[in-house]
């Protein structure tokens, strides 16, 4: 190396050191309280960073519910006084009103005057108190506001409507456990309108921060709104139950169907990051610490294609009963909601659980006074909670329970007068005579079954009893859970001498009587079932008598590496032992309902073998009967079962269109010449006949 170059390079190392001791003399010594000071305004915290939860498909990966990027108004804890923060707060509430969201607080006070207390129960009011030593629980709801009016130091001169709001909210706010390192939500999912609005006046918002965060979007709008449920802000109780599993007051947990279901799997582990704040609360920047990881997502059994089917169609026809009955008295003018459940019969998994009316589950907090009013109760899930009375879909079993127990045999027949006469002061009729006049003649169970002979199974009834009755129907699962992982499931009941019990006070009107028994064999008295439980009732009929547990979750996966977390399996519940003959009897029967019976205008010319029966149950003598049909097809190697209820459908045949529906969809008909000529020929129309 040449003298010049060393030369160089010393001179230049000695300018470098020069510079560096300088700045340090200029940060230490000249400008060094300056900079302690800038120091000591920076306020640093450590921030969850919330993990986006798994998403959830249908059972052939078509995603339903995943999640989007949206933005939240939060604020960070400051030293701002209580009059500037009301102040503060009165502005984001100008801004969030110009854009229409609706700020939500758990104050037990009413939103508007006059002011009353929320509480749902005496017990409730004195619980809430008790964790508030400084309150007493005579105070009035106006002494209340006035309390927390005072508490947060709010202007008396804002008008009852302000102070409420603000109190609300203040209310909320200390109630999170808001903290430098615990920030509070003021609003979720926020429009960039209210981000510019916060942003361009910044200054103004002390401790006002703008976050992107993971929203809930249901990427097939409205669809299967039921089952995949909601999530919403956790209450109180909740967070006592899962404070230890490092849920936080502000956070969002499932709150129905597989949402709340599948919470632990759908949950993420949150992530942290550092935050540095400076005096004016300005966000000098931030550093991921620990990264979040997403939630498992989560496979459901239903076929998205064959749940909207099932929807499209329980909507369409519904309102065509209501249409075409509109101007007749009871005979289906007053339809308005229904049901339809579709399980493979070799593993019990749910293909499709519809309900309507439905709702869009993205738009329920915006909606949900409307949905809770709405005397249709969209809220509900018909499929899993409704539980109707069966009507002609329960004479089935009453005829594996009376062959089974040797009660009839395969080839008896009965004779149908129009009027069973065996009581003397209890002589119902055959659903034949009333409408028509006309009797059946002799019949074996075969052709009572095809034509729901009403005489034949009171007498069929009468002989095998109501123990056995009641002992096959818990067998075939009627009157119990099918075993479904969604919560809301009910057990329906089966009619019963102690059943009765349950009912009436007077000890004359408690006594099981032989009409009691009789009206239970075909499907009336006592007993109510769930649509999903007398779908799993045609599926156990139809695979040979085996019951399945139900199961609404096909899998669970990691979201990082797709490896398996979880897998359902088919469950036996029970073996229904039946023999051959006795099976074969009942199934040509049902059959026959599709072929030759009630149901013979909707399959006639399918291209694919059905066997079912419809039902018609009485509910009222002011509104229509119910309609009720359970089916299975092929009906030589049956693949699935279906349950169609329509409240106030009139005919158990008109509940049959959407299983109809439901099969093109399954089979793949939809286009097909010959399902197309069934369907041409057999438009709905509302008949004057009451069809079983």
């Amino acid at each position: 190396m040449s003298k010049g170059r060393l030369l160089f390079i010393k001179i230049v190392l000695v300018l470098m050191i020069g510079a560096i001791i300088w700045r340090l003399y200029d940060m230490q010594v000249i400008n060094g309280e300056g900079y302690k000071n800038l120091s000591d305004q920076r306020i640093s915290a450590n921030i969850t960073q919330k993990a986006p939860r798994g998403e959830i498909t249908d059972r052939n990966g078509k995603v339903l519910v995943t999640n989007r990027k949206g933005y939240s108004i939060k604020l960070q804890k400051t030293s701002i006084s209580d009059e500037d923060f009301n102040a503060m707060l009165l502005k984001l509430f100008n801004i969030l009103d110009e854009d229409g969201y609706v700020i939500s607080d758990s104050l037990p006070i009413t939103a508007e005057p006059p002011y009353a207390y929320t509480f749902a129960s005496d017990e409730q009011k004195a619980e809430w108190f008790e964790d508030l030593a400084a309150l007493d629980a005579s105070m009035t709801a106006d002494e209340l506001l006035e309390y927390y009016r005072k508490a947060y130091k709010i202007s008396s001169e804002l008008g009852t409507r302000l102070i409420r709001r603000l109190s609300g909210l203040r209310y909320e706010i200390k109630k999170s456990g808001f903290s430098i390192n615990s920030p509070f939500v003021i609003a979720d999912d926020v429009s960039a309108t209210v981000v510019s609005k916060i942003k361009e006046r910044q200054n103004e918002f002390e401790g006002v921060t703008v976050t992107q965060e993971y929203f809930r979007q249901y990427t097939q709008g409205q669809l299967a709104a039921h089952i995949l449920g909601r999530i919403g802000k956790i209450y109180k109780e909740e967070y006592d139950e899962l404070k230890d599993k490092g849920y936080a007051m502000s956070d969002l947990v499932g709150k129905q169907g597989i949402e709340k279901v599948c919470e632990d799997y759908l949950r993420g582990t949150d992530g942290s990051k550092n935050v540095y704040y400076g005096e004016d609360s300005e966000l000098l920047g931030d550093e991921t610490d620990i990264p979040a990881v997403p939630g498992n997502y989560v496979v459901l059994t239903i076929d998205s294609n064959l749940q909207r089917a099932a929807e499209e169609s329980l909507e369409r026809n519904i309102k065509q009963i209501a249409e075409s009955g509109k101007d007749k008295d009871k005979k289906g003018g007053d339809a308005d909601s229904g049901a339809a459940v579709v399980i493979d019969v070799k593993t019990g998994d749910i293909l499709a659980l519809a309900t309507y009316p439905t709702y869009d589950p993205a738009k329920f907090s915006e909606s949900y006074n409307d949905l809770l009013s709405d005397p249709a109760k969209p809220l509900w899930n018909r499929a899993i909670s409704g539980t109707y009375t069966p009507g002609s879909t329960f004479k089935p079993l009453t005829a594996i329970a009376a062959l089974s127990t040797g009660a009839i045999s395969v080839n008896e027949q009965i004779s149908c007068d129009g009027v069973y006469t065996f009581f003397e002061d209890y002589q119902p009729k055959c659903w034949i005579w009333t409408e028509q006049h006309k009797t059946h003649g002799m019949l074996d169970v075969t052709k009572a079954i095809e034509n729901s002979c009403n005489c034949f199974f009171y007498e069929t009834g009468r002989r095998v009893g109501i123990d056995a009755i009641d002992q096959y129907a818990k067998k075939l699962g009627l009157g119990e859970r099918t075993g479904i992982e969604l919560a809301e499931e009910a057990s329906g009941n089966v009619a019963s001498p102690d059943y009765k019990k349950t009912l009436y006070e007077d000890a004359a009107d408690r006594k099981w009587v032989g009409g009691d028994t009789i009206q239970t064999a075909i499907g009336q008295s006592y007993s109510a079932f769930t649509p999903i439980g007398l779908a799993n009732y045609a599926a156990t009929i139809a695979n040979g008598g085996t019951r399945y547990r139900t199961h609404i979750i096909k899998s669970v996966h990691s979201s990082t590496d797709g490896s398996l977390v979880y897998e359902s399996e088919p469950v036996v519940m029970s073996n229904v032992e039946i023999s051959e003959d006795n099976l074969n009897a009942v199934l040509k029967g049902m059959l026959g309902v599709a072929d030759e019976g009630s149901a013979k205008q909707i399959f006639n010319g399918y291209p694919i073998s059905v066997g079912g029966k419809t039902g018609t149950a009485q509910i009222s003598k002011k509104a229509s009967n119910n309609a009720l049909f359970i089916s299975f097809a092929p009906f030589e190697a049956p693949e699935i079962a279906v349950c169609v209820v329509i409240e106030h459908g009139y005919r158990g045949a008109n509940a049959a269109y959407v299983a109809r529906d439901i099969y093109n969809e399954y089979f793949g008909l939809t286009g097909n010449e010959n399902a197309e000529n069934a369907e041409e020929s057999n438009n709905m129309t509302i008949v004057s006949e009451l069809l079983p």
